[in-house]
C-alpha cells in the first residue's frame, strides 16, 4: 500500500546490490529525502512503513528502520508509534541576526517568554566578550523564544549595563534588538556568530520540549554599534530539529572588492 502517493521504488545505483560502498541504509534515506523535496510533500503526510520500505527495497527491516531513525536524526521526518512516521515541519531558516526579526521576516509569529532577568557581575569569558573593565555589570537576559507557540531556542543575552539602564523593567515579550535601537538609540552595525553543534542537557531538553540527549546548535553571538564596541554577547541554544542557518561569505576578488 503507497501511503505518501506518487513514491517510486526506483533505487539509485549506489542502492542496488554491488560492489558500491554506500551502505543500503543512506541511499534509501535519500530516495526518501528527495521525494519529499520533489514531490513536495506537506507537514504530517503518512510515509511508507518499514515493512513497505523493506519490501519495495529488498533490504531487512533493520536497514528501513535505519534509514527512517537517519531522517528522524536530521529533522525530516517525526514518529508517532504505532501510527507511523510522518513529514516534520520544515525548519526555520534564519539569518545571523534578531531572532523576532528573522521569523516575521518569514510570516511566522515569534514571541518570547522570560525565564529570569539579572543585572550581574559578569563571567571573565562575558566581560571579555564585552570588552568591560572588571568593575562594569552586565544586564542579563534568559528567555525561552517560540515560533507559532512551538519552542525553538534558549537565550541567554548580555547587555552592558551603562548602555542598558533601566532595561530590565521593560516588556521583554519581543526583540530587545528593536528596543536597543529605539529606546537606547544603538547603531547595531554588525553581528558576528559561531555555531556549534551539541547535546541538549535534560534541562534544556525540557524547555525546549525535546528527548533528552537531543541535538541541539549553540550559537554564540556578538553584535557590535557603528563605533566598534561590542553592545551584546549571546549565548543561544536552538533545537537542531528545527532551525537552520543560512551563511553567505564574498570569495576571491570579490571579497576584497566588497571591503
Amino acid at each position: 500500500m503507497v501511503r505518501s502517493g506518487g513514491y517510486s521504488a526506483a533505487m539509485p545505483p549506489s542502492a542496488r546490490k554491488g560492489p558500491a560502498t554506500t551502505p543500503r541504509y543512506i541511499a534509501i534515506a535519500a530516495l526518501l529525502r528527495d521525494h519529499i523535496a520533489t514531490e513536495q510533500l506537506g507537514p504530517h503526510t503518512l510515509l511508507p512503513s518499514e515493512r513497505e520500505l523493506a519490501e519495495r527495497h529488498g533490504v531487512s527491516r533493520m536497514t528501513a528502520r535505519q534509514a527512517l531513525s537517519l531522517l528522524e536524526s536530521e529533522g525530516v521526518v517525526y514518529r508517532k508509534p504505532p501510527r507511523g512516521t510522518f513529514v516534520a515541519e520544515p525548519r526555520v531558516r534564519f539569518h545571523i541576526g534578531s531572532f523576532s526579526e528573522e521569523v516575521s521576516r518569514l510570516g511566522r509569529r515569534p514571541a518570547a517568554r522570560l525565564l529570569w532577568a539579572e543585572h550581574q557581575h559578569p563571567t571573565p569569558a562575558v566581560r571579555i566578550a564585552l570588552g568591560l573593565d572588571d568593575q562594569a555589570m552586565v544586564n542579563v537576559f534568559h528567555r525561552l523564544r517560540t515560533v507559532d507557540d512551538v519552542p525553538f531556542a534558549l537565550e541567554t543575552t548580555f547587555l552592558p549595563a551603562d548602555l542598558t539602564p533601566g532595561i530590565l523593567d521593560i516588556s521583554d515579550d519581543g526583540s530587545l534588538w528593536a528596543v536597543l535601537r529605539d529606546r537606547y538609540g544603538l547603531d547595531l552595525a554588525k553581528s558576528t556568530a559561531v555555531l556549534e553543534s551539541i547535546v541538549l542537557d535534560d534541562a534544556s531538553s525540557a524547555q525546549l520540549g525535546v528527548r533528552a540527549g537531543s541535538a541541539g546548535t549553540l550559537l554564540t553571538r556578538r553584535t557590535e554599534d557603528g563605533t566598534g564596541r561590542c553592545v551584546e554577547y549571546a549565548r543561544d541554544v536552538y533545537r537542531a530539529d528545527r532551525a537552520s542557518f543560512e551563511v553567505s561569505e564574498m570569495l576571491g576578488a570579490h571579497r576584497l572588492s566588497a571591503v
